[in-house]
């Protein structure tokens, strides 16, 4: 377990989960899909994003998920940090798109640099240690708030947030129950972390 190789999500329909991400983000191998009805209400304590050069970017990848079916759930705007937004799929996953810069340097694009799980924790630095402890390596911490691991031969880096903080972010409420609707896919023996998301070595996909 010292890197992500897919994320799978659970949805009600598998085929129109793939072509929503195909059109929306160009993603195709990095997610995988099966059906489930696992009961999950509220926030289910993950964001994947994705992080892109500049605001014209941002503004592309969102436009794009919304005529795809998504729905706004952070408006994008200027911030301290950059400039980005959120957005929630058709199948209740949510999305962040964001860009370190505040001003263009070029046409618009829907290229993205970085796709990022960030899962929410009750305890960040008692996730960190279960992390480090099945293989990944720290690129950076800050304390009991944020850390990000290095992403390894995979093509999703991993990063951990207080559920609050991670769902403010977002712009939705940090309550939620029930089933994740997610799963990472690795190397290694399967496990689940102290927030319950699971670490599988199948990588399922539907038909």
């Amino acid at each position: 377990m010292n890197s992500i190789d897919s994320i799978t999500l659970e949805v009600a329909d598998p085929a129109a989960a793939r072509a929503f991400y195909a059109e929306a983000f160009g993603l195709d191998t990095q997610l995988r899909f099966r059906t489930a009805d696992a009961p999950s209400t509220g926030f289910r304590g993950f964001t994947l994003s994705l992080t892109v050069a500049q605001p014209a970017d941002v503004d592309a990848l969102v436009d794009a998920a919304l005529a795809a079916g998504a729905t706004t759930t952070k408006p994008v705007a200027k911030s301290f940090w950059g400039y980005g937004g959120a957005v929630q799929a058709p199948d209740g996953a949510i999305w962040t798109i964001a860009s370190s810069s505040k001003k263009n340097k070029g046409p618009a694009t829907k290229q993205f640099g970085d796709l990022v799980l960030l899962l929410g924790c009750a305890d960040v630095a008692a996730s960190k240690a279960f992390y480090v402890e099945h293989g990944l390596t720290v690129a950076r911490s800050f304390g009991r708030k944020y850390v990000e691991f290095e992403a390894g031969s995979g093509p999703v880096k991993l990063g951990l947030y207080g559920r609050r903080a991670l769902a403010k972010n977002a712009g939705v409420p940090a309550e939620g129950s029930g089933s994740h609707r997610m799963a990472l896919n690795g190397g290694g023996t399967p496990a689940v972390d102290p927030d319950g998301f699971a670490w599988e070595t199948a990588r399922v996909d539907a038909s």
